[in-house]
């Protein structure tokens, strides 16, 4: 428990303290936000963001490695694997999306990446985690990940080693690679106002760091662990760990939200929210809830949802438009709605799911006692 506070302070003392530091670097740096040209009808009111500084992801994963180092080494459990994994997906992925922010800075125009360049560097983070998180097995032989698609716990007929080793292991790395691709850029279409998706990362990681505490006190390594419980127990192999790493992200998204709430100071850009994306990844796969986190992490969902159903509904209507403007949060923008309005309602929803996904994974405990 000490770990686990100290982590969350150290991140959250980091970012509200040193962000202001970061904004003034990165203005000296000229790393200012880029917006659509102004003869781009949409969104005119953005306009007033350009130059506003960005890639301040950054500053919340300095805060969160900080913060969850500095917790587990004087709490006396030094870091596991599990959680140089979560690091490994977070920074991994964050580098995709500093390249990306990097690129629009130095050129001035929003193109960045392509696509497929972008996904591709999703899957050269996603397979090396794939690797590890089936090996580095502990004394009770448990690794951090398994080779089973997951939703409260390992869901043993989808098991992808029961096709044989080879096409076993290359449909499991396959499903960790749609896994990171899926997440990262859904967080990425998410963060397009200020603080929208530092808010929902606060509400998602939070959820995530009940279950995983939850999942400490019912592992089924526990020797305390009733045997009236042991038909309910959790086999995750830190996560203890795992809590710790959560909190301390969620610690560094408070403190940066301080500075990223509307009107933001400083934006978190694709180096950020692809961070957050990688941390979903990690975290739903080592706690075994990938399904879940569908409904955890679901606020996440709802912008490339709309993205895709603004697609599907112009072509099969021959050019009418479901949304004034897709992701879904632009279109609120376009019928008049205030920025803040959007952000808190948005994050009200965001909160609903988080909690909804908790209480879900909490009756399923129940009905497997």
């Amino acid at each position: 428990m000490r770990s686990l506070l100290a982590a969350a302070a150290i991140s959250l003392t980091f970012t509200l303290l040193l962000t202001p530091l970061f904004i003034r670097l990165f203005k000296k740096l000229q790393w200012g936000q880029v917006i659509r040209t102004p003869e781009d009808p949409h969104n005119p009111s953005h306009q007033t963001k350009r130059g506003t500084p960005t890639m301040g992801g950054i500053v919340f994963i300095l805060a969160t490695i900080t913060g969850y180092l500095v917790g587990t080494l004087t709490g006396g459990s030094p870091p596991t694997v599990s959680g140089l994994l979560v690091i490994w997906m977070m920074v991994g992925l964050a580098v995709i999306g500093f390249i990306d922010d990097y690129m629009k800075v130095r050129h001035q125009n929003t193109l960045g990446l392509s696509g497929w360049r972008k996904v591709l560097g999703q899957v050269a983070v996603a397979v090396p985690f794939g690797v590890m998180a089936l090996t580095f097995p502990n004394a009770l032989g448990q690794t951090p990940g398994s080779a089973y698609i997951s939703l409260f716990r390992d869901i043993p007929m989808l098991w992808f080693m029961v096709f044989g080793g080879v096409i076993g292991w290359i449909l499991y790395l396959a499903w960790i690679s749609f896994l990171s691709v899926a997440w990262s850029n859904a967080t990425n279409l998410t963060d397009g106002l200020d603080g929208l998706a530092t808010g929902a990362g606060i509400f998602t990681m939070g959820a995530y760091s009940l279950v995983t505490f939850w999942q400490v006190q019912q592992r089924c390594t526990s020797g305390a662990l009733l045997a009236a419980y042991q038909s309910a127990c959790y086999d995750v192999r830190d996560p203890m760990d795992l809590t710790i790493i959560a909190a301390s992200f969620v610690g560094a998204l408070v403190g940066f939200l301080w500075w990223n709430a509307p009107k933001a100071k400083i934006f978190m850009g694709d180096t950020g929210s692809m961070a957050i994306g990688g941390v979903i990844v990690a975290l739903s796969v080592l706690s075994r809830t990938e399904i879940l986190a569908v409904i955890i992490a679901g606020f996440f969902i709802v912008a490339p949802g709309s993205v895709v159903l603004q697609r599907y509904y112009f072509k099969a209507t021959g050019g009418k438009r479901l949304f004034l403007m897709s992701p879904f949060h632009h279109h609120l923008e376009m019928r008049g709605w205030p920025e803040v309005t959007i952000v808190v309602r948005l994050w009200i929803v965001s909160g609903i799911l988080a909690v909804t996904g908790v209480g879900l994974f909490y009756v399923a405990w129940l009905a497997a006692i």
